[in-house]
């Protein structure tokens, strides 16, 4: 059942992230405008999250490599009606309170207080444009309204051993926060869980006027980061009503999943597990859609049947999105974007092909990443010889290829 439109609530949605550790996938675009899934950027996910919910005021916070994210919303996200009060507004740093970019999380609402404050809420929202997950926020709205919070941390456990990469949190029995550690060497556990922690998810609401108070005192205080994890938190759960939200209650299989796909090896098994028998987070969810923008291809198809030669059009356990030709090749447990051409005789395992890849006579391609519109030529073989490979592309730790956008090979 889809949920009632929460008016009281603006979103902000962090997407200003270089994606480092995603290179060379974020050489040429922003780490949420990285496709995923085929035909999706990662921050479809975020921003479909807040339309099911009934969130339909949100404002985008781009800053590193911005264009393509920004031509993304604008294709994908004109859904909206301005004249009833929805939006989905890109705000690249517009230098309206100083001369900087965005210097870190809190700063980049602080630095748009000035549109904060022509809409009329009570909450606000802030999100990250990292993650893949299915959250409805406007229960996350409520709990924080019936808490009478000032802010609220949505949460979740994790393996201890990964817990370093997040904000760990203390919490007492009524949920109230008691400690916040910003990605400590030494995470503490979950009583009673030696081997599990928990962690922030960078998932937020705030009463307005909280938000506002605590953002201009954090933009005047001496040697602040200006990130809600390292500043505004700790500062905040002494002194104000901060409370959890514990994420993942619901009965689907994926009530549950939330990646951080930060990594090459992190995007890459994430792509595949959507590839397999039964993927951990479902794509095919009628009462939770995943809105994206897709061009005008044709249906996918594949041609040529098997007559003894081997030359077959096959795709196993794989996703193939529109316009995808296999002709005559072999496709099996990969993730084929629009427009990827497979030759005859050719091999493809265990990769992900963005839009427009071809993919050559008699070539073979195994755990690779190939970005938009490379060609791979006749009878290459790529994944095959890692030292080879190596010295043209860049391989990852556990010897995935990945070959940047438009390469010429």
């Amino acid at each position: 059942m889809r949920s009632r439109l929460v008016h009281n609530a603006v979103v902000f949605v962090l997407a200003g992230g270089a994606g480092e550790r995603l290179h060379p996938l974020t050489r040429d675009r922003a780490k949420p405008a990285v496709i995923f899934g085929g035909k999706y950027r990662i921050i479809d996910f975020t921003l479909s999250n807040c339309v099911n919910s009934g969130i339909r005021k949100i404002f985008v916070l781009p800053q590193y490599k911005s264009h393509s994210l920004i031509e993304h919303t604008r294709d994908a996200w004109s859904i909206l009606n301005p004249e009833l009060g929805e939006f989905v507004s890109n705000l690249s740093p517009q230098m309206r309170v100083g001369e900087d970019w965005y210097r870190g999380t809190a700063d980049a609402v602080y630095q748009n207080l000035y549109h904060l404050k022509q809409v009329d809420v009570d909450h606000v929202v802030v999100l990250s444009a990292d993650h893949i997950y299915k959250m409805d926020y406007s229960h996350f709205v409520r709990y924080h309204q019936n808490k009478k919070s000032d802010m609220t941390i949505s949460s979740i456990e994790v393996d201890i051993r990964e817990a370093s990469r997040f904000g760990v949190i203390r919490a007492g029995s009524d949920s109230r926060v008691t400690g916040f550690e910003e990605k400590p060497a030494e995470p503490r556990p979950v009583p009673g869980s030696p081997d599990r922690a928990f962690v922030s998810m960078g998932i937020y609401v705030f009463k307005r006027d909280v938000l506002i108070d605590m953002l201009t005192k954090d933009a005047q205080r001496e040697g602040s980061l200006h990130d809600f994890a390292k500043d505004i938190i700790p500062y905040m759960y002494p002194r104000n009503r901060v409370f959890v939200y514990r994420f993942g209650a619901g009965k689907s299989r994926d009530a549950s999943y939330w990646r951080d796909i930060g990594t090459i090896e992190a995007y890459w098994r994430a792509n595949m597990n959507l590839a397999s028998v039964t993927p951990d987070f479902n794509l095919y969810d009628r009462n939770w859609p995943i809105r994206t923008y897709e061009g005008q291809y044709p249906p996918a198809k594949t041609v040529f049947a098997d007559e003894g030669g081997g030359r077959a059009g096959k795709a196993l356990d794989s996703i193939i999105c529109s316009g995808v030709i296999i002709s005559g090749g072999k496709v099996q447990g990969s993730v084929l974007s629009p427009g990827v051409r497979v030759n005859s005789y050719a091999e493809v395992s265990e990769s992900i092909l963005f839009h427009d890849v071809v993919v050559g006579m008699r070539a073979k391609v195994k755990k690779a990443i190939i970005d938009k519109g490379v060609r791979i030529p006749d009878g290459m073989k790529i994944g095959y010889d890692l030292e080879k490979d190596r010295k043209r592309f860049f391989v990852s730790d556990e010897g995935i290829v990945v070959i940047p956008k438009g390469e010429v090979l």
